[in-house]
């Protein structure tokens, strides 16, 4: 896309386009409001000339009469134009921000790369809703160049010089008003961008208090946070002093323009070209123009903030794609479990990704592997590769046969479940988080029981009001163990045909490891899973251990087997 045509520019057409009816709507009724108004003091002007200059008490009442009607309809459409506009910027930011989250939460993924949730939030609210502003501001727009040109062919009927100079001075002074609102834009959009991080980092900061607490960092958590604040501050300040910069510069060009009117009117007048009604018209008409003129320049400060977060918003929506979604016609059936076979065969061939090289990995269905990796991002690497939340570079990665890259991916992950070691809880009661991707048909007997396998029947013991405690957001009012218990328990409740944990019990003592261990083999005996883990309780209870070391499988076996024959396994278990 050009530079002439920048992606923001597309959110905003399509926006106008979605909410044409309103906007119409708002600006036909507003273009009616802003000729009421120009139209006052042209009724005054003729009130004058009839009942006061002649002496017409009839005409002058019949005017009146007309001055009153003008104003009923003036307030009939002002309310409605406002409602409309209102309705269309509602609307609008409501779609955005929906229209952000779900693609943050898109099956494909790739937006929330580089960005924190913070930013992520603020891009869904606050860009979406000075977007949605935009459809107000057309409006207003629309309405005021309608008050400038009607009072304008006013002026031109009472007198001809008037009526050119506001013609040809008004267009001149709103490519002056435009040209003030570039610099607007650009501090307007580096206010967002220095917001939206200094939100990020904040929502950082919360999440990991606890944690920051522990290791007595605090200062230097705070020092990075006041930075990060201050240079939004500043970003800020130069945003508000370029709005104020523009709106005092659009004020003195309204200002002298207005005041050269009312010269060359009362010049007019002062020669007998004009008459007094005429000439208090002109005076009034001048007068009404401060109106719109003025608010051209909130227009011009609403549409640069507004393309500003239209960028924004575009840069994540064309966010590109972790992976690829699959094409209908090329979609195959999503593997399911049965009664006969309730887990699936996982299967890496010649998969290269990451640090992972030419990996052949084969899990047979309904067998428990442990996978030991002596360094960290072979374990990070296969994740993805299992979620599919990134695609190899070389080989594919499959699940009963079929590569991972022809499944539709809402079905595939609840087929295949990764449960990540960083697993967040969510505001709700434990009971709710332990059930959220239980089908309602599962009955208490099923939760019951990955209560206990994961022995966070151990926490709903302690907490106050047991299963139906209250959990804040992301679990912060429970304890490490407890969450990664908890979360535990969720992963084990979903009941996947290929269930993939990553380091469960880190968090939890070395009797309630055991314990866990043995609630894992027992209720998932019969389906598949994968334990990424260097735990020995873990690996204790799988069929066999395979080995990662430089991206490829070093040694397979079982985990006695390579604890006394394989030095590389014995370090990566037990040191």
């Amino acid at each position: 896309m050009s530079k002439a045509d920048p992606p923001g520019r597309k959110v905003l057409r399509r926006a106008v386009r979605e909410q044409r009816r309103d906007v119409t709507l708002g600006a036909v009724l507003g273009m009616g409001h802003q000729t009421g108004e120009a139209l006052v003091p042209v009724l005054i002007g003729l009130a004058i000339d009839e009942g006061v200059v002649d002496g017409d008490v009839p005409g002058l009442l019949l005017w009146l009469g007309v001055l009153a009607v003008v104003y009923v309809g003036l307030s009939f459409s002002f309310r409605w134009s406002a409602r409309a506009g209102e309705r269309a910027a509602l609307t609008t930011a409501h779609r955005l921000r929906t229209e952000v989250i779900g693609r943050v939460l898109a099956p494909e993924g790739g937006a929330e790369e580089g960005r924190l949730p913070g930013e992520l939030a603020n891009i869904a609210t606050e860009d979406a809703k000075r977007v949605g502003a935009v459809m107000m501001a057309l409006i207003v727009g629309i309405a005021a160049a309608t008050g400038i040109a009607v009072g304008a062919v006013v002026l031109l009927r009472v007198s001809l010089p008037l009526g050119l100079l506001v013609l040809l001075g008004t267009p001149l002074l709103l490519w002056l008003v435009h040209l003030l609102s570039k610099p607007l834009e650009a501090r307007s959009e580096h206010e967002q961008e220095q917001a939206a991080r200094a939100s990020g980092v904040a929502a950082d900061l919360v999440a990991g208090l606890r944690v920051l607490k522990g290791i007595g960092i605090e200062p230097t958590a705070v020092s990075r946070y006041r930075r990060i604040s201050q240079e939004s501050l500043t970003a800020t300040l130069r945003a508000a002093r370029a709005e104020a910069w523009q709106n005092a510069m659009v004020t003195v060009l309204t200002g002298a323009f207005l005041a050269v009117v009312a010269l060359v009117g009362g010049r007019l007048a002062a020669a007998g070209d004009i008459g007094i009604g005429e000439l208090v018209s002109s005076v009034a008409l001048a007068l009404f123009l401060i109106g719109p003129l003025s608010e051209f320049s909130w227009v011009n400060a609403e549409l640069a903030q507004g393309r500003a977060s239209a960028g924004r918003i575009a840069e994540v929506l064309d966010a590109p794609r972790a992976v690829s979604p699959v094409a209908e016609s090329a979609r195959t059936a999503v593997p399911a479990g049965t009664e006969d076979r309730p887990g699936l065969p996982v299967a890496l061939r010649g998969v290269s990704y990451g640090p992972l090289r030419a990996l052949d990995l084969d899990v047979a269905a309904g067998e428990t592997v442990g996978v030991v990796t002596a360094d960290p991002a072979d374990a990070a690497a296969l994740l993805r590769l299992l979620g599919r939340r990134a695609d190899p570079d070389e080989g594919a990665v499959e699940l009963d046969g079929t590569a991972l890259t022809a499944l539709e991916l809402t079905g595939l992950r609840a087929a295949l479940l990764v449960a990540e070691h960083d697993a967040d809880l969510f505001e709700g009661t434990l009971l709710d988080n332990v059930t959220a991707a239980v089908p309602a048909a599962v009955g208490g007997a099923r939760v019951s029981a990955v209560l206990t396998a994961s022995a966070t029947d151990e926490v709903v013991r302690t907490l106050p009001d047991g299963r139906d405690t209250a959990v804040t957001a992301r679990g912060h009012s429970l304890s490490g163990g407890q969450r990664q218990r908890v979360a535990l328990a969720r992963a084990l409740a979903a009941d996947a045909p290929v269930l993939v944990l990553h380091e469960p019990t880190t968090a939890v003592d070395a009797v309630t490891e055991v314990r866990i261990a043995a609630g894992i083999s027992e209720i998932r005996a019969g389906r598949t899973t994968v334990l990424v883990t260097n735990s020995p309780a873990l690996l204790g209870i799988t069929d066999r251990v395979i080995l990662l070391d430089g991206g490829r499988v070093a040694a397979s076996g079982g985990h006695e087997q390579l604890v006394h024959e394989c030095a590389p396994y014995r370090t990566a278990v037990l040191s």
